[in-house]
């Protein structure tokens, strides 16, 4: 298989890399699994009982803003600190060998895509970004770019004032994230990603296609499912899922049951 796997990327024309929240664990970043995992990352949320669907309700924006930035505003800071791993680079240093068109489609919100230097217009962000913001109510269609710096009383995990606030109503602002039950997340932003992805699927589908995912799991199928939709509905595509709890995936496309830092290596070695 592996050896399948370093012929499938050495001969790609295209490549499309889609990445759960696993793409991020070798980064340090952690992926929610579970309440437990989620409480191992938060320990204040586990005194309180608290679990990441709670959290991750956009109702706090109203009801109690503090506690909601507090969440989101110490995302925001973990994923402004935090360095790609090695992996983005080596599937860059692919790209580049093989003079090959690419994509991301992740359900990633962290932006470490854009900070390891792949193109914000080759990236289709299904669940949006933290790196952008909208109103909370919300009062317009605007999206505008993050850049507040948001402090946090991590023993308490609530942010201090002064809060984000949208400058058009002066409402407390939120991320521009699909969360858990969200009636008013703006998807403008996803939607014209959605396009440019369908654009590139009309020029590049019939070419020779690598789809790399990574870190994708089966709670929340959206990468999986896009990765087996390009994978079995164009013709010269192979699928290429690494994944070190659930890699399952039919054949002729390939398994690899580990992490996205170590499969990425191991096909690099043999390239």
């Amino acid at each position: 298989m592996l050896q399948d796997a370093a012929r499938i990327v050495a001969e790609a024309e295209v490549f499309i890399i889609t990445a759960g929240a696993g793409m991020g664990v070798d980064s340090g970043l952690p992926d929610f699994r579970g309440d437990h995992g989620f409480w191992q990352a938060y320990p204040a949320y586990a005194r309180l009982g608290i679990s990441f669907v709670e959290c991750a309700n956009p109702q706090h924006f109203s009801n109690d803003p503090s506690f909601g930035w507090g969440f989101y505003g110490h995302r925001t800071n973990l994923y402004r600190d935090t360095v790609p791993h090695e992996g983005f680079h080596i599937i860059k240093k692919w790209l580049e060998r093989n003079r090959a068109d690419y994509f991301v489609v992740t359900s990633n919100v962290d932006g470490q895509f854009q900070k390891a230097g792949y193109d914000d217009d080759r990236i289709l962000e299904v669940h949006g970004s933290i790196h952008r913001l909208q109103c909370q109510t919300p009062c317009s269609s605007s999206i505008w770019l993050n850049d507040e710096v948001i402090r946090i009383d991590e023993a308490t995990m609530r942010a201090r004032a002064p809060l984000p606030r949208c400058g058009e109503c002066g409402e407390v602002s939120r991320p521009n994230i699909l969360m858990f039950g969200d009636w008013s997340w703006l998807p403008d932003h996803t939607h014209t990603q959605e396009h440019a992805f369908d654009r590139f699927m009309t020029k590049n589908g019939n070419r020779r296609i690598a789809v790399i995912e990574m870190g994708a799991g089966s709670a929340i199928p959206t990468i999986r499912a896009t990765s087996e939709r390009i994978g079995w509905n164009c013709t010269h595509a192979t699928v290429i899922r690494i994944n070190p709890r659930e890699p399952e995936i039919k054949v002729p496309h390939i398994s690899m049951a580990c992490g996205a830092l170590e499969g990425l290596q191991k096909i690099d070695a043999l390239l």
